[in-house]
């Protein structure tokens, strides 16, 4: 998905002027990206800037943590200058930028331009646990639809007055019902 670089610029603008940061140095990278428009070409936006090959976190004042950290090939800089000059030397390369501010999903000018992380995908970190229980949701909801399916083909069943396919749909629908039954007990 490519995004923009008006929006990239936008939302730059934006935090410079809505955020609060620790570090002057940090609205001064920000606007430096926001004019240097082919800089922006190679800016992405994402999430867990830390799992990627070139990326920068960037922090204002409600989140606890270093303003600026650059993340380099496995290595982590927080020292402004050398930040500073890794972008404006290496502005060809892909930059993967994560801006951590209070109530980020609520900033739709941040969601227009948030990517997917190509070093971590989004549906590669669900924890155990939520997976279970939306498998669960699934197979509960799956459940439900195939025995409301039941319900309606018996009701056609009684109306054509089909006696066979009443009966075999009342037991399958009494088995699932069961089998509901067995599995809320466990």
């Amino acid at each position: 998905m490519i995004i923009d670089v008006k929006e990239k610029k936008n939302f730059l603008n934006w935090f410079v002027t809505h955020a609060s940061f620790s570090r002057r140095e940090v609205c001064w990278i920000l606007n430096y990206l926001a004019n240097h428009e082919a800089i922006l070409n190679n800016v992405h936006f994402v999430e867990n800037a830390d799992a990627t090959n070139r990326g920068l976190q960037i922090r204002d004042l409600t989140v606890q943590g270093e303003p600026l950290k650059l993340f380099l090939q496995g290595k982590t800089f927080e020292d402004s200058d050398q930040i500073f000059h890794e972008i404006r030397l290496n502005w060809k390369e892909p930059l993967y930028i994560e801006c951590l501010f209070e109530n980020t999903w609520d900033s739709s000018s941040y969601l227009a331009i948030l990517e997917d992380n190509p070093f971590m995908k989004w549906n590669e970190n669900i924890d155990a646990d939520v997976l279970e229980s939306i498998n669960q949701f699934l197979a509960t909801e799956e459940q439900r639809a195939q025995i409301k399916q039941l319900y309606e083909e018996i009701d056609q069943a009684l109306e054509m007055g089909d006696e066979e396919t009443f009966l075999r749909l009342s037991e399958a629908v009494n088995k699932k019902l069961q089998h509901k039954g067995q599995k809320t007990a466990e």
